[in-house]
């Protein structure tokens, strides 16, 4: 991550927790959740065994089968710095925040707030029965409730919400997402730029996850800066995965 994009989202930070270097409190600092050699700190949820994999110091999804791999702990309050590019025209992927650590019986992907990450030639390959195109920035970061989360969009498109400006690559180049995630409300950031959000999630912590959905995809630099957690009640939590 560059150093003065670092700096903002410190800054961003430090303003929401109120924490200042004169109350001798340590700073929030971000941590990795990729060390770039192995999984260490994930957890195959319901994907096979070389679905995930680690090469070259990035982190790579086949995209087969359909499912997800969670974090090991669950998360509240936080700034998830992440960079992905897909390898497929038309791939799909996402990442999921507040998610459930487990999938129901029947279903491939668990209850989450998601994060679209869309290959942008995934609105030509997947035409309406009338032949016309699904809307372009549908691929440029879509965020919505699956699963049974609800949230409020703030851009909607239906229950969910788009993004207002278009601003992710393509194939082979590299795209990189800030989520800000506080309180039931998710803000994202698209290559430099914030461009969309939705609020009012009925699920306030929980655990990440990577989706598989079909095709190949890459991802580093996935980093995460943790801030005081809110008013957070059990309904508000997903259940904890013994």
């Amino acid at each position: 991550m560059k150093r003065q994009a670092m700096i903002v989202l410190c800054a961003a930070a430090l303003i929401q927790s109120g924490v200042t270097r004169a109350e001798g409190v340590e700073l929030p600092q971000f941590r990795s959740l990729f060390n770039g050699k192995d999984l260490t700190g994930w957890v195959n949820v319901n994907t096979a065994e070389d679905t995930w994999s680690v090469r070259d110091g990035l982190l790579v999804c086949s995209g087969h089968p359909i499912g997800v791999m969670r974090s090991d702990r669950q998360y509240e309050n936080f700034i998830l710095h992440i960079e992905w590019r897909h390898m497929e025209a038309g791939g799909n992927s996402g990442v999921f925040v507040w998610s459930e650590g487990t999938v129901p019986e029947g279903k491939r992907l668990p209850k989450g707030m998601e994060v679209q990450m869309l290959e942008l030639d995934w609105v030509n390959q997947h035409k309406r029965p009338d032949g016309s195109l699904p809307p372009i920035a549908y691929v440029h970061g879509e965020l919505f409730g699956a699963g049974g989360l609800e949230a409020t969009p703030d851009n909607p498109r239906g229950n969910r919400s788009i993004s207002l400006e278009n601003r992710c690559k393509g194939k082979g180049q590299w795209n990189v997402y800030d989520v800000v995630c506080v309180d039931g409300t998710v803000k994202l950031a698209v290559n430099g730029k914030f461009v969309n959000s939705i609020r009012n999630s009925s699920v306030k912590k929980g655990y990440l996850c990577l989706e598989s959905e079909g095709a190949e995809i890459h991802f580093r630099n996935i980093w995460i800066l943790e801030l005081p957690p809110g008013i957070t009640s059990p309904e508000n939590t997903a259940p904890v995965v013994p």
